[in-house]
């Protein structure tokens, strides 16, 4: 694998897709206990925090679907084209949702940027609202018995 700087996404291979689907299996049963690992080159054991845990099988789930991943802390300031790829908006829409308040941001200089726990929040707000329609999208159809 080549050298890479930190945040930079980590597109998968087809052979580490194939290592992650089975790793992910291996270590979903771990999921939130703290795990004692050992590094067979060097026969050192550490333990992994559970919450690490949960997160390397989120990560490797991912790359065994084939999706490019990467860490952001929640403390992380994005541009706007980064938060509106995040999202999978486009960047016009992006700065819309900025401008009309509806995603705090901040200036530097002449550019926006948006801290990744607001985007998040943001995020999980019209993620919600989404399912509410659905579910009342189906109530109605139940309601008018359109055979779905």
């Amino acid at each position: 694998m080549s050298m890479q700087t930190l945040n930079e996404p980590i597109i998968p291979s087809v052979s580490e897709v194939g290592l992650a689907k089975a790793s992910s299996r291996r270590l979903t049963p771990f999921v939130n206990k703290n795990l004692k690992v050992r590094i067979a080159e060097t026969d050192e054991q550490i333990e992994l925090p559970a919450g690490a845990v949960r997160l390397l099988v989120d990560l490797l789930s991912a790359m065994a679907e084939g999706n490019a991943v990467t860490l952001i802390p929640i403390h992380a300031e994005l541009t706007t084209q980064q938060a509106a790829d995040l999202l999978n908006v486009s960047r016009p829409f992006l700065i819309r949702e900025l401008e009309s308040g509806v995603i705090p941001f901040r200036k530097v200089g002449t550019h926006r940027r948006v801290l990744f726990s607001d985007l998040m929040e943001y995020k999980h707000e019209i993620d919600k609202k989404r399912h509410e329609i659905l579910d009342e999208l189906a109530e109605q159809t139940q309601e008018l018995d359109m055979g779905y």
